[in-house]
């Protein structure tokens, strides 16, 4: 029912676009709920939305995703729409077919991401699975996964959606205009001030975006677009099935996930609820995902059925629909409801998150785009925590907006990764190492062709080609054929190169190069740089005696937690951040927000092209690089002390050396402009040192010297204490988070600590030896439940890796306090298999140091 005001406003607090979605709404609701008013919702549909996603969603929700902050969304959903009243929790299965023992696998890895993040999936037996659901043919099943928590948003999500902006009006602080497309965003100096619509021009701090489908052509008003893309998802009914006639339920049994299939099911109730009487087949294109770019999607009254619910030719699932047929036969009995099936529009993205978070272009538009219903009120309060807060309860590095690098943002770009994911969405399981095969070669470093002459294993990190390892070097595995074992698990083994443990143990023999090109590098300069860099670091900046140093050093946020990890460098006239590719990005514009805010006179530049960065460790790194550099001796250990930055010369190149390890070999990070990088390569080669894949800087060597890594160790969720990473000394300066950080300091302990953990027995029931790559829950071995600090956090593994050097397969957790002692016996579950593990270490504390070398500090 359209919403009629007597007028419409001039002026709000807030605009949502997009108020008619479930996404919209739960903004709504959320912003009230954390004291926001005065806020105008509008939307180009009816409110609830008669033509977005939500208002033919299939509305089911499961609590299987593979990260913390997807699975605290859906979680926090259910629990939200339950209390609301709009929940059957009935349950969900999926199945595993006989022969997919790749989806078998996946089901059990499942079962340790639930332990890990808190949810009560696990495995059932085919009998079990067809106990749950009669209408599976068991003889087709090996087992399944069951999700007591999984359900249906009931009777829809776009019921959820009109209840919640009804009340939000009723509160007073929501005005609601369906029907009312926005026209135009009104900008000044760099922020938002306002929404032109048909009905008139709003003035407003700020405006959110949750206009679904439709959110990119509203990005476009601002100068900017969103890696997103509209894809068709195949709904099709069956029926008439009167299982349920006279029950009243809008679903009588669980939910059927066959991700093998790339399908899933469900019954619609009784016959008398919203969509009764049905089974509801759904599909994921595998192939030729038929994707749509906003601008072309059909206008009301132009569609069938609605501009995001396109035709379905049966021809174009019959091929997967037959094998549906076989594991549960009711679908062949029951009619094919033509007219009621349809391609239904969703959101697929570039990298599987949603853009969340403030634009890039203008201050105070906030987008909340490419959101499914099990997510809907989780992203919700997410995004009114963040408008309040500047910050969110779970860290969200992984959805914030900021995350992309310009390139990520091209319309081409965003085409061809998301035709990728879109073809994933069930099927087939995605490794957590899994590269893109669609845009790369985006950026090289300038010695990328002597890595592909040395038969450079390459994957991508922030748009770079960065070498795991190199074929030519394969003949180390003869010598090293004791330390670095085969991997006989295929999944343990895949998009690994052996090699590369053969490298890091050679480097440790002698010296070792390493292309570091993937460096983010941003420069500060202006008159007040210093000044903007002292109040975001944890570390002291200022002072004439700094200048010529490079400083590992933290964000924090207003909590005192962990925000970003990265270097200063220290010079006469600006400050060069030296950061990792992917949290570069979000970092910069981060820098610009928090200087706008402060008043900082600053010029912030993203100088990471201009540059290239080569690593050379070993204990022969010295001798090594005196041998091409212009004067030997200012390398020695008293004129280059640890932490300096001094330029030295290679090949008539100027390049800015900085003595520090990342590897827990003594040596320097050369940086250099870019055009400099193949002559300063090529003089270091002639040397014979030998070129080191990435893997042993960014996995194995770290995780041997316990070095943290931003956005897995390093996080929103845990302060610096925590994460062993405070300085003695607590500076001066005022700095964000300081008022938090010296409240920490002066607990008698913390409430968790980051350890070191070590696998005592690695080997399978098979009696195959497993290397773990998966997030792991950490459990006591006499319970078999999850740590769980005293502020809830659960313990989970945020690295992991073998270490050739040590021998053992090496994970980092946070620990509760009580558990936190050296040699304490621990277990871990990997594809649903006890792992015994010992803590072999609290806090810093390297498994391998032969130079007892500082941290990156």
């Amino acid at each position: 029912m359209e919403r009629i005001m007597s007028s419409f406003p001039e002026r709000a607090n807030v605009v949502i676009v997009g108020l008619g979605g479930i996404v919209g709404a739960s903004v709504a609701h959320h912003l009230i709920e954390r004291g926001w008013t005065d806020i105008v919702g509008i939307d180009k549909s009816a409110i609830p939305t008669d033509i977005g996603s939500t208002g033919h969603a299939s509305d089911f929700c499961y609590c299987t995703s593979h990260d913390l902050l997807s699975t605290w969304c859906t979680m926090y959903s259910v629990d939200f729409y339950e209390k609301m009243g709009h929940y059957s929790r009935i349950g969900g299965l999926e199945v595993a077919r006989v022969g997919d023992d790749a989806r078998m696998q996946e089901l059990k890895r499942r079962c340790d991401s639930g332990r890990a993040f808190g949810t009560n999936v696990r495995m059932i037996s085919a009998a079990e699975a067809k106990e749950k659901f009669p209408l599976l043919e068991e003889d087709q099943i090996q087992g399944a996964m069951w999700d007591p928590d999984a359900g249906l948003v009931v009777p829809r999500s776009q019921t959820v959606a009109g209840k919640l902006v009804d009340a939000a009006e009723k509160s007073g602080n929501l005005r609601a205009f369906a029907n009312t497309p926005a026209l135009e965003l009104l900008q000044e100096n760099g922020r938002i001030t306002g929404v032109k619509t048909h009905r008139g021009t709003i003035m407003a701090d700020h405006v959110v975006v949750c206009a679904g489908l439709w959110g990119r052509l509203i990005a476009e008003m601002a100068g900017e677009d969103l890696p997103v893309m509209p894809v068709d998802h195949p709904l099709t009914f069956f029926g008439p099935y009167d299982e349920f006639a006279g029950t009243g339920l809008e679903i009588g049994r669980p939910l059927l996930r066959d991700q093998g299939n790339s399908a899933y099911m469900r019954d619609t109730g009784d016959p008398l609820t919203t969509e009764g009487g049905q089974m509801e087949w759904g599909y994921y294109y595998e192939k030729d995902v038929r994707m749509v770019h906003p601008r072309d999607i059909l206008e009301k009254g132009q569609a069938r059925l609605g501009p995001s619910m396109r035709d379905l030719e049966l021809e174009d699932v019959i091929e997967p629909l037959e094998r549906a047929m076989e594991l549960t036969p009711i679908l062949a009995e029951l009619g094919f409801n033509e007219s009621h099936s349809f391609n239904g529009l969703l959101q697929t993205t570039t990298d599987g998150g949603p853009s969340m978070g403030e634009s890039r272009k203008l201050r105070g538009l906030w987008y909340a785009v490419a959101v499914w219903v099990k997510d809907g009120p989780g992203m919700g309060k997410l995004i009114a925590d963040w408008m309040t807060d500047g910050r969110t309860e779970i860290d969200h590095h992984a959805i914030d907006y900021a995350r992309f690098q310009d390139f990520q943002l091209e319309e081409d770009f965003i085409w061809g990764r998301c035709e990728e994911t879109a073809a994933k969405i069930y099927n087939p399981p995605v490794h957590p190492r899994e590269p893109f095969g669609n845009g790369r070669g985006i950026r090289r470093s300038p010695f990328h062709e002597r890595e592909v002459e040395l038969g450079g294993y390459f994957m991508e990190l922030g748009g770079w080609e960065r070498a795991h390892g190199y074929a030519a070097n394969e003949h180390l595995l003869e010598k090293y054929a004791d330390q670095v074992p085969v991997r006989e698990n295929e999944w343990d083994n895949r998009h690994f190169w052996r090699v590369s443990n053969a490298e890091q143990l050679e480097m440790s023999a002698d010296c070792g190069i390493i292309n570091l090109s993937h460096f983010h590098m941003t420069d500060i300069s202006g008159p007040d740089h210093v000044a903007l860099m002292e109040w975001l670091c944890a570390a002291k900046i200022g002072g004439g005696t700094m200048v010529g140093k490079g400083i590992y050093t933290h964000m924090l946020d207003d909590e005192g937690n962990v925000r970003a990890d990265f270097t200063v460098f220290r010079m006469a006239d600006k400050c060069r951040l030296v950061n990792g590719a992917d949290a570069g990005p979000r970092d910069l514009e981060y820098m610009k927000r928090m200087a706008q805010d402060k008043g900082f006179d600053v010029t912030i530049t993203d100088v990471t092209e201009a540059y290239t960065t080569i690593g050379i460790w070993g204990p022969n790194a010295r001798e090594t690089l005196k041998k091409v550099v212009a004067d030997p001796e200012a390398l020695n250990v008293e004129n280059f002390p640890f932490a300096a930055i001094k330029p030295i010369e290679i090949a008539g190149k100027t390049v800015t050396a900085f003595r520090i390890s990342y590897v827990g070999e003594q040596g320097w990070e050369l940086h250099m402009p870019y055009d400099d990088g193949l002559a300063v390569w090529d003089a270091l080669r002639e040397t014979g040192v030998l070129a080191v894949g990435v893997e042993t800087y960014a996995n194995s060597r770290r995780l041997e010297k316990s070095l943290r890594l931003q956005n897995a160790d390093l996080h929103t969720q845990y302060n610096l204490y925590e994460a062993d990473l405070a300085r003695p000394k607590v500076k001066e300066a005022d700095f964000r988070g300081k008022e938090k950080h010296l409240e920490y300091r002066a607990r008698a302990h913390q409430p968790a600590m980051l350890c070191t953990l070590v696998m005592t027995d690695n080997v399978d029931s098979n009696g195959v030896a497993r290397y773990p790559v998966n997030t792991m829950p950490v459990m006591d071995p006499e319970t078999g439940a999850v740590l769980v600090d005293a502020l809830g956090r659960r313990s989970y593994t945020t690295s992991q890796a073998f270490g050739p050097s040590v021998g053992r397969n090496i994970m980092l957790a946070y620990l509760p306090w009580d558990y936190c002692e050296v040699g304490r016996k621990l277990q871990v579950t990997y594809f649903d298999e006890p792992f015994p593990v010992e803590v072999a270490g609290v806090g810093y504390a390297p498994l391998y140091d032969p130079e007892n070398l500082k941290p990156r500090s």
